[in-house]
């Protein structure tokens, strides 16, 4: 599972409050790693969802030029090629 960035970034803010709140050492040292390792998550995330939206814009782009070239192509074609297009 992938969980999205503002996820991420959520549970790393809630676990440095829980950090800043503790009064026992050793639950601010496990709070303060956890909210690093939600950083860390939450940068793969941003990494992860950047390279979709890169992706579908390229795919998208893609889509575009191939329909434009079967629109071309269609315009192109004739049903009886030895008598040529019919005139606009």
């Amino acid at each position: 599972m992938n969980p999205p960035a503002s996820l991420c970034r959520s549970q790393e803010a809630y676990h440095r409050d829980q950090a800043a709140a503790a009064q026992l050492e050793n639950v601010r040292t496990i709070a303060t790693r956890a909210a690093v390792a939600w950083g860390h998550e939450a940068r793969s995330a941003e990494r992860r969802e950047a390279r979709h939206r890169k992706t579908k814009l390229v795919a998208g782009s893609l889509a575009v030029r191939k329909r434009e070239a079967c629109e071309e192509r269609d315009r192109l074609f004739s049903e009886n090629p030895d008598r040529g297009f019919e005139s606009a």
